[in-house]
């Protein structure tokens, strides 16, 4: 029997006792209570009582809220689960009979159903351990949306308190037709920095503009000026995205205010591009301010949220071949690299090979229902993750938790 036959079949066999009902219910109440990062305390409570009842040796406070589950099952490899838990700021709106309880905040990226996967993965390799043997090791990461729990995680003794990995595997659910499972061997997600930008002006009163120099002005040549970095300083064949999410200066209607402040987002897949853009950024934020007059130099502070997300190419074509024996060979493809961003591969010790891929979640009715002739048309008029509208089907929560067992089980002896 071939390697991916094998693993797809353990699989089968160690999730048909599955309870469709329980992980809805475990989802349900994970998606009602959502927490904002560094403050998962419910859901890492939760997560680490699931690990416990299921005989894993449990942590709980790594980098802050970090649950780790260590079961030890005689000579084989380490395999790493990982799935994160935090949520948004976003107001649901879904209208969901489950929908979140807590004014303001919503599980819109779907951690919720990540956690939900990993615990059901947990308990079903666990009742299975006469079938397999080595180290498992479930994660659950406090922070991803803020960029730093794997880095929290890391410090507080990941890489030295707990057994050291072979492979370290994940999922992200995904806009798309619910049921596929997309690949990508190599660059899967792009690196993220955070760019905040500061203004100094004059401030003054607003019918005297002559006395000033206005940085709300400024800033918004800053802004304009910044739209042609991606079209006219970056090769087309490199995908940049260069996105402007805040502008904030002035308290009053009549004051000109003395600084505007800027928050930038960049999104690159190349080091040298990266270099590039930011070196572009300065230079437009020092000329503008030139320009205007400003007295005191900007200020341009760089924060490097996320780096590159580089599948081992082996090891994802390993994995997918499972997903296709086990899901069927038409649910499993390669969309090629996104421009989203993840921590995942800052939780691995350098040399580490890990995998991460998607697990598409649209309900049927909702894709139908967008409008667009082709996949790429429907794909961007569907609700997506961070959207108020994110509304998984919860028919990907068996297949879910079957992606993150077989994967386990093509490492494990």
């Amino acid at each position: 029997m071939n390697e991916p036959t094998d693993a797809a079949d353990r699989t089968r066999q160690i999730t048909a006792g599955l309870k469709p009902a329980a992980l809805e219910d475990f989802y349900r109440d994970l998606h009602r209570h959502p927490e904002l990062a560094f403050q998962e305390h419910r859901t890492a409570a939760k997560l680490a009582a699931c690990l416990r009842a299921a005989g894993y040796d449990v942590t709980e406070g790594v980098g802050g809220t970090g649950v780790v589950g260590v079961l030890a099952n005689g000579d084989g490899p380490v395999v790493w689960l990982r799935g994160d838990m935090d949520a948004l700021p976003v107001q649901e709106a879904t209208g969901l009979e489950y929908a979140s309880t807590v004014d303001g905040l919503m599980h819109a990226c779907g951690h919720d159903l990540h956690v939900t996967w990993l615990a059901g993965a947990a308990e079903a390799l666990a009742a299975a351990r006469d079938t397999w043997s080595g180290t498992l090791v479930v994660i659950g990461q406090p922070a991803e949306e803020s960029g730093g729990g794997a880095a929290a995680m890391v410090a507080g003794g990941l890489h030295t308190r707990f057994p050291r990995p072979d492979v370290l595997l994940g999922q992200h659910v995904a806009p798309g037709l619910a049921g596929f499972y997309p690949h990508t061997p190599g660059l899967t997600m792009s690196a993220s920095d955070d760019i905040d930008v500061v203004v100094h002006g004059v401030g003054g009163h607003g019918s005297r503009p002559e006395s000033t120099i206005d940085p709300v002005v400024t800033a918004a040549y800053i802004v304009t000026r910044l739209q042609t970095v991606v079209s006219r300083e970056v090769a087309a064949a490199h995908s940049v995205v260069l996105t402007v999410g805040q502008f904030h200066a002035g308290t009053k209607h009549n004051i000109i205010p003395a600084e505007a402040r800027l928050s930038l987002n960049l999104r690159t897949q190349d080091a040298h591009v990266r270099d590039r853009v930011l070196g572009a950024v300065r230079r437009i934020v020092a000329g503008e301010c030139r320009t205007a007059g400003c007295g005191v130099p900007p200020e341009v502070t760089v924060r490097p949220g996320y780096p590159n997300t580089v599948n081992d190419a082996v090891l994802d074509g390993r994995i997918a071949a499972v997903h296709r024996e086990l899901l069927g060979a038409e649910t499993v493809f390669d969309f090629g690299p996104a421009m989203g961003s993840e921590d995942f591969s800052l939780l691995v010790p350098d040399g580490v090979p890990y995998d991460y891929w998607y697990v598409t979640s649209t309900p049927a009715d909702v894709w139908e229902a967008a409008p667009g002739g082709d996949l790429a048309e429907k794909f961007g008029n569907v609700p997506g993750n961070h959207s108020p509208l994110f509304a998984p089907d919860l028919s990907v929560l068996v297949p879910g938790v079957q992606t993150l067992v077989s994967a386990a089980l093509s490492r494990l002896a």
